[in-house]
């Protein structure tokens, strides 16, 4: 277990204000780490086959506040780590996977805007590949030919190596356009043209809006739109590849987002784009890619709007007769998040206690029994068992730890006694077994 105790302030300030706001946090995920041991061994099967050149596509299903994109973000570090290169968006009214506005390019904009390395974990990392990518070809060059730089034939060298990984680009679709733009990019640095450069970069993200001001600007006929986005995705993972990463990692959250459409057309149209993406992972069409998708439950059951409402994804997606609470099958197309125990939120709380001590300086004062305390109240509310979520009991206990800090002369006796949290209580209380409290330590 990570020492919390060593914790750094500007992360325990970053993780506790998140987690309050009732947001996952991009940093110091491996210090609250509880449960999810078993679909994160899972997902990270699924990397090792990306590593090797083949794809995955995996849903997360769960309510709201069940840890849905807590484990998104937990398998973003992880595979940041490994050497992958991670895009992450939320859906949203205006970020669809398909749309006749704009919306689906608004999602890869999103995506390719938010590329983030280990190196630079906050987004914004598509000129950082760009160029560490020449620089490495031109160091790999040099260190096989042995000549030095400006040395005329060591460029040579360097062409005869971007054009090897051109090559490979350009018989992919779409991939001659990608590939001259890539090389583009490479003569533009070679020259110090920084105009061509942004423009390039500009091509990449998605942001020329005609195809005549991308012939304008850099002579190719060709732009990225609502229709083909996915198939530029294909191609940076590819790329990603053979410059050196690992792979790449897609992240959609919010799919409910698509389950709100009104519209029971486009609802579908994007179900078909769910499709395509999909079936290239299982199929062998897409390399070195790995997608991974946020939904609700109801939004992803629901015959009438929902994911199922599109039966080919239904009959790929439904559940098996075999698995059940307590028993799924984690290799299955959906990953669905169980609750996670009273015991694992209650090792949550012991983490979160000591990095609030850690914070604001002072000797962590709230007992173990006093955490036991205070997860019983909240496991023991009526209906608990079925709708409590991680997120409501760590915005309780934070706010409970910032009370006691701010108030020295309370208690967490009397806090947790008092009306707010008295009307919890209730005969569901007798039913928590005290041993699963009493024998418990950390």
């Amino acid at each position: 277990m990570t020492d919390n105790k060593k914790v750094p302030k500007r992360i325990s300030q970053t993780v506790l204000n998140s987690l309050k706001g009732g947001v996952v946090p991009r940093i110091g995920l491996p210090y609250i780490a509880v449960g999810r041991k078993n679909e994160i061994e899972a997902l990270l099967h699924d990397v090792d086959i990306i590593a090797e050149g083949g794809a995955s596509f995996r849903f997360i299903a769960g309510r709201y506040g069940s840890g849905k994109s807590f484990l998104l973000q937990t398998i973003r570090n992880y595979v940041m780590d490994r050497g992958f290169i991670v895009a992450d968006a939320d859906l949203s009214p205006e970020r669809r996977l398909q749309g006749t506005k704009g919306q689906g390019l608004a999602t890869y904009r999103e995506l390719i805007g938010n590329l983030a390395t280990r190196t630079k974990p906050e987004g914004g990392a598509l000129s950082l590949i760009l160029d560490r990518w020449i620089s490495a070809v031109q160091s790999e060059a040099a260190s096989e030919t042995g000549l030095t730089p400006g040395d005329p034939a060591l460029s040579d060298a360097t062409d005869r190596k971007i054009i090897a990984v051109t090559a490979q680009i350009s018989e992919l679709v779409h991939g001659f356009e990608f590939a001259s733009l890539l090389s583009r990019y490479y003569h533009a640095s070679l020259e110090g043209d920084d105009e061509t450069k942004a423009l390039v970069t500009r091509w990449f993200r998605g942001e020329f809006m005609t195809k005549r001001e991308a012939k304008e600007a850099l002579g190719i006929n060709i732009i990225i739109t609502d229709d083909d986005w996915y198939d530029y995705i294909r191609l940076f993972a590819v790329f990603f590849r053979l410059a050196g990463y690992a792979g790449m990692m897609l992240m959609i959250d919010e799919l409910v987002n698509i389950y709100k459409i009104p519209n029971s057309v486009t609802r579908q149209y994007n179900y078909e784009k769910l499709l395509t993406m999909y079936n290239d992972t299982l199929q062998g069409r897409a390399r070195y890619l790995g997608i991974l998708m946020g939904v609700t439950p109801q939004a992803l059951e629901d015959k009438r709007r929902g994911i199922y409402s599109y039966e080919a994804l239904r009959s790929r997606l439904a559940e098996g007769r075999f698995s059940k609470p307590g028993a799924r099958d984690l290799l299955a197309p959906v990953i669905r998040l169980e609750a996670l125990t009273a015991e694992e939120m209650l090792v949550l709380c012991e983490k979160l206690a000591e990095m609030h001590a850690g914070l604001y300086g002072y000797e962590r004062n709230v007992t173990t029994d006093d955490l036991a305390g205070f997860i019983r109240i909240e496991y023991g509310r009526i209906g608990a068992d079925q709708n409590i979520t991680p997120r409501e009991v760590i915005r309780d206990f934070i706010e409970l730890l910032d009370l006691l800090y701010q108030n020295p002369d309370m208690s967490i006796a009397s806090l947790l006694e008092s009306d707010a949290f008295s009307y919890a209580e209730s005969a569901a209380v007798s039913d928590v077994k005290e041993k699963d409290f009493a024998e418990f330590t950390i």
